[in-house]
């Protein structure tokens, strides 16, 4: 079965079967391999991409389900949000072992793209579907609140 997918403003074909997770489908057939397989069900947050702006869990969202939808993976995260958060990421000095920092950034992406001002409460709402096994919870905090602030100061 030949499925067309919309990934990083791409138009791509895909011959997946129509029940396989995207996130195989994004690794094994188009070689996206910044989005990482944690959990395999939806609990870690290691797969998230954004469908249409919305984060998602790729490891549980059949290929057929995002035909012709606008997929953005972390290779992909180019907007003011995406950059904004990379430096504050290591201005705070978030990565360790760097293994859930795809999901990390795409969650934190979308929480700016809807909210320019998140309090803690926000954040912590947004984030809590992703899991850091290094434990650097405050430092993802305090780095959403500086790349906010700086999108503030620039727009």
């Amino acid at each position: 079965m030949t499925t067309n997918l919309q990934i990083n403003d791409q138009t791509v074909s895909c011959r997946s079967e129509s029940d396989t997770p995207l996130l195989w489908v994004l690794r094994d057939e188009l070689g996206l391999t910044g989005t990482k397989f944690g959990c395999g069900a939806a609990l870690c947050g290691a797969c998230t991409v954004h469908v249409d702006g919305v984060p998602v869990r790729s490891c549980q969202t059949p290929v057929a389900s995002v035909a012709n939808k606008k997929i953005t993976t972390i290779e992909h995260l180019e907007s003011a949000y995406g950059k904004a958060l990379q430096r504050a990421w290591m201005i705070h000095d978030v990565p360790q072992c760097g293994y859930c920092q795809s999901g990390q950034l795409m969650s934190a992406a979308a929480l700016l793209a809807s909210n320019s001002s998140p309090t803690d409460t926000d954040i912590d709402n947004a984030m809590s579907g992703n899991i850091c096994r290094c434990g650097t919870y405050q430092r993802i905090r305090e780095a959403i609140k500086t790349a906010a602030a700086d999108l503030r100061k620039h727009s």
